[in-house]
């Protein structure tokens, strides 16, 4: 017998592995009425992992003005078309794990506007894409991206080596799909500091940096993990 669980699973994570995350929820759901504690609950899950969240604090010191979340095709394609025209982005699923569906995007011929809104990617100028689950590249076209990641593997969308199968606005807002838009933080190649609490106190830090020519600290990446203590 037992008093609680912790859930050690990524959104995504049990889906990718072949499970189903709508029967897992639930039976977590069905434990909690039993008096059963499960940390973190589905419900809690659901409330932090929807990467719209960076929408909602866009405006504070610690998030970026211009990061933009699109549920339609048609916001993706518009959206996209304006800020990939302006600067590098960064492109999130709001489902998956461990960086899959989490694409740096950039210019093939760097040919950036000056100024947001100035021009919109045209369908045919080519993009180089990094994921940010193993940093891989691949380059596709901009219309190529968009199918892919409204529609997945197609004869429209070519020939992907992505382990995804985009789709990430499958069944709408209420499901889960959604698509955020960020600026590209060059600083991400020096890596993240995670902070360890136990209650109020600090009990460790790790930094978690890329590999050279990376841009993700994913475990399996060839990222680097340095410890320290509280001290």
């Amino acid at each position: 017998q037992f008093k609680a669980i912790v859930v050690r699973c990524n959104p995504g994570q049990i889906k990718a592995d072949g499970g189903d995350q709508v029967k897992f929820d639930g039976a977590m759901r069905e434990l909690r009425k039993l008096g059963i504690q499960v940390w973190p609950s589905p419900d809690v899950m659901e409330q932090m992992g929807a990467k719209d969240a960076l929408v909602k604090v866009a405006n504070l010191n610690i998030g970026l003005e211009d990061t933009l979340a699109y549920y339609t095709e048609a916001e993706f394609a518009a959206g996209f078309r304006k800020t990939m025209a302006f600067q590098p982005r960064v492109i999130k699923q709001n489902r998956g794990s461990s960086g899959e569906g989490i694409w740096i995007v950039k210019l093939k011929k760097d040919n950036y506007c000056s100024s947001y809104g100035e021009r919109s990617c045209d369908n045919q100028e080519v993009l180089i894409l990094m994921e940010a689950n193993d940093n891989h590249a691949e380059e596709h076209t901009v219309a190529e991206f968009v199918e892919f990641c409204v529609n997945g593997r197609n004869t429209k969308s070519g020939k992907w080596t992505s382990k995804g199968d985009g789709k990430y606005l499958e069944g709408g807002k209420a499901a889960g799909g959604q698509l955020v838009d960020q600026r590209f933080c060059p600083r991400i190649v020096e890596g993240e500091l995670r902070y360890n609490m136990a209650g109020d106190s600090l009990v460790g830090i790790i930094h978690k940096k890329p590999k050279e020519g990376g841009i993700s600290a994913v475990s399996g990446t060839g990222s680097i993990y340095t410890f320290y203590g509280p001290e």
